[in-house]
């Protein structure tokens, strides 16, 4: 589903990301995780073609994201701190992103009303976004990303402002939207989640990759937490 071969990106003298090659398989919850600054951002935006990078290759379903306006159609990207068009109601937020992606009117009528159902937010859709908190925006995000039935979701710290019942919901979308036979490639820093929830997890550092697999074959009987806090203490 996505590749991503000997990504380099600089910011000035300082590299953000070295090197990394990693592999997001179809079906697969794909866990990433690295300390602030390790690098995590900057290649999930590199993959949503947000940034530019010096070095490497990135392909979503075999088509480069640097000149492939069809392999960026497959993708949905939700930052940490969504950034939305405040002024329209998340209902014509909605209609909009639907718009960009030429989702049939059936189609997004009965998605929107799936999603905001799911993520409890069916009536806040007619309020303005500016009236919205965080964990408002963050459902509204998440709904914008799986309306247009992407096939590989780009997600960093999406936990973050959940409330539990939301994320409980979360939970069992991405495991349903994955199983299907589409990707999810997300950051986060709750170390928990990440080992009951991801079928693979990659910890990166200092933007160079330390170890990347299947979840169980990776941490073996210890806890995730206990493995990441003793593997980057040993790569000090």
């Amino acid at each position: 589903m996505l590749k991503i071969k000997n990504l380099s990106k600089h910011y000035g003298d300082f590299k953000a990301v070295d090197d990394l090659t990693l592999e997001i398989p179809r079906g697969a919850i794909f866990g990433f995780i690295g300390h602030n600054g390790a690098g995590k951002t900057t290649t999930l935006k590199s993959v949503a073609g947000l940034l530019n990078f010096e070095q490497g290759e990135i392909t979503v379903n075999g088509m480069s994201v640097k000149n492939s306006l069809e392999s960026k159609r497959n993708i949905a990207y939700i930052p940490d701190n969504p950034d939305l068009y405040e002024y329209l109601s998340g209902e014509k937020y909605l209609q909009f992103i639907a718009d960009v992606y030429k989702v049939s009117k059936e189609d997004r009528e009965s998605r929107i009303k799936y999603y905001a159902n799911l993520l409890d937010l069916t009536k806040d859709l007619a309020q303005p976004i500016s009236a919205y908190s965080h964990g408002m925006k963050q459902k509204l995000a998440l709904i914008s990303a799986f309306i247009h039935n992407p096939k590989l979701i780009l997600m960093d710290e999406p936990f973050v402002g959940l409330d539990p019942k939301t994320s409980k919901a979360l939970k069992e979308l991405m495991r349903t939207f994955c199983d299907q036979g589409n990707a999810i490639f997300f950051s986060t820093h709750v170390l928990e989640v990440a080992e009951k929830l991801c079928d693979h997890i990659a910890i990166i550092k200092k933007g160079k990759l330390v170890v990347s697999g299947k979840t169980q074959d990776v941490i073996g009987d210890e806890s995730l937490e206990d493995y990441f806090l003793d593997l980057v203490d040993d790569h000090a």
